[in-house]
C-alpha cells in the first residue's frame, strides 16, 4: 500500500485530538469565530502587466512557468518559481529565483536555476516554504527550509515529496529522497502543533485535499480521512493547489479547481476556512478570483500560487496563469493581487508590503 494512505498507531494517536475521523465530525455549520472570514471577498490586481514572464529562447524557463512561493526577508522580496524548456511532453522543471523591492516589479536571479534534480528526468514542482501563520517564512537553525513535490513528467504519474534546505535561498541542500507518495502542491504551516500540511492527493481522480502532521517536517503522518473534496457547482475534477495561512486562530485556505462551465479551459480560485485545519467550511460565494478575459496573460487560468498577510493586515496573493487555447505554455506568467481583508473597504485600498 502507497505510504501516503499509511497512518501508523502512534500516528493515529497523534491525529485523535484534532479529530478521530474527520469523515464523522465535520461539522454542519461553521462555527461562530469563522463567520468574519466566510464573506466575499474583493481581490484586487493592482499590476499592469505580468510581474514575471516567460525567460527568453534559450533560458531554462522559455516555455513554461508556474508555482510562484514568496518570502519577506532583510526588506526583499524573493520569489522561487518553476520554470521549464521543452514541449508540453517534454519538460523538466526546475527552480528560479527573482527578487523585488516591492513584491509588485520582479527581476530573475541571472544565475537561474538554483535548483534542479541530478538526474535531469524528475521535475522540481510546487516548491512549499516553511511559515508561520501569516505567510512569513520561518528559518531553523538559520536556514530555509522547504518541501517540492517531484515527478518525472511524461514518464510516470507518480508525484512524491522532497524537501531541502538553503542559507541564502541560491545553494540548496540535494533533494531529500522521497518522503511521501501522490504528494502534489504542498503548502506548510510550523503551529503550535507542530510541522502541519495540506496537499492534493493525486492518487486518483478527483483530486483531493489531505493534511498530515509532523513532530520533525520530515516524517509525516497523514490524517486518514480527506479534509477537502470536490462539493460545489463550480468546481470540476480536481480540487488543486492549497495555499493555507492561520490567522487569529482561524485556518484560511485559497484553492484553485477547474471552472465546471468550461471544462478544464478555464480555472479560478475558490476559499475555505477551518477552526482546526482539518474540519473545513467553504465559501458559498465561491469562487473569490476568476481568469480575466480582458488580460490575455491571465484570460483563462489563475492558480499555483501562494499568500501572505501583510502587516496592515491585507494579504497579497502571487500566482500563476495561462492564456487563451491552444495551451502550448503549460502556464505563461506569474502576476499578483490583494484583499484588503474581511471588513476593509476593498474598493479603496492601496497597495502596501512590509
Amino acid at each position: 500500500m502507497s505510504r501516503i494512505l499509511e497512518t501508523n498507531f502512534v500516528g493515529l494517536l497523534t491525529l485523535l485530538p484534532l479529530c478521530a475521523l474527520a469523515a464523522t465530525c465535520r461539522a454542519a455549520d461553521p462555527p461562530a469565530e469563522l463567520a468574519r472570514w466566510l464573506q466575499p471577498q474583493a481581490w484586487q490586481r493592482d499590476v499592469d502587466g505580468p510581474i514575471l514572464a516567460l525567460g527568453e529562447r534559450g533560458q531554462f524557463d522559455d516555455m513554461h512557468i508556474f508555482a510562484p512561493t514568496v518570502a519577506w526577508e532583510h526588506n526583499e522580496f524573493r520569489m522561487w518559481y518553476c520554470g521549464s524548456r521543452g514541449s508540453r511532453n517534454n519538460r523538466v522543471f526546475r527552480l528560479g529565483l527573482a527578487t523585488s523591492d516591492d513584491g509588485l516589479r520582479f527581476e530573475k536571479y541571472q544565475h537561474n536555476p538554483v535548483l534542479e534534480f541530478a538526474d535531469g528526468m524528475h521535475s522540481v514542482l510546487t516548491p512549499a516554504l516553511l511559515r508561520d501563520g501569516t505567510g512569513q517564512v520561518i528559518r531553523e537553525v538559520g536556514k530555509l527550509r522547504m518541501w517540492t513535490s517531484a515527478a518525472a513528467l511524461g514518464k510516470s504519474g507518480l508525484h512524491t515529496l522532497h524537501e531541502t534546505t538553503s542559507e541564502d535561498g541560491i545553494l540548496w541542500a540535494e533533494l531529500s529522497p522521497p518522503l511521501l507518495e501522490h504528494v502534489y502542491c504542498p503548502t506548510v504551516l510550523k503551529t503550535a502543533r507542530g510541522y502541519e500540511m495540506w496537499f492534493s492527493d493525486v492518487s486518483s481522480r478527483p483530486w483531493l485535499f489531505r493534511h498530515a502532521a509532523s513532530n520533525d517536517g520530515t516524517h509525516w503522518r497523514v490524517t486518514p480521512e480527506p479534509v477537502l473534496r470536490l462539493s460545489q457547482p463550480w468546481e470540476a475534477e480536481v480540487l488543486v493547489y492549497p495555499t493555507v495561512l492561520l490567522v487569529d486562530g482561524a485556518y484560511l485556505m485559497w484553492y484553485g479547481s477547474y471552472n465546471h462551465s468550461t471544462r478544464r479551459q478555464t480555472t479560478a480560485i475558490g476559499f475555505a476556512a477551518s477552526s482546526d485545519g482539518v474540519h473545513w467550511h467553504k465559501l458559498p460565494q465561491n469562487p473569490v478570483f476568476m481568469a480575466d478575459p480582458n488580460r490575455p496573460w491571465e484570460s483563462n487560468y489563475v492558480g499555483s500560487g501562494c499568500v501572505l498577510r501583510l502587516p496592515d493586515g491585507s494579504f497579497r496573493y502571487w500566482y500563476a496563469s495561462r492564456k487563451a487555447p491552444p495551451f502550448v505554455n503549460l502556464y505563461f506568467a506569474i502576476n499578483t493581487a490583494r484583499w484588503a481583508g474581511p471588513g476593509a473597504n476593498s474598493t479603496t485600498a492601496e497597495p502596501s508590503q512590509p
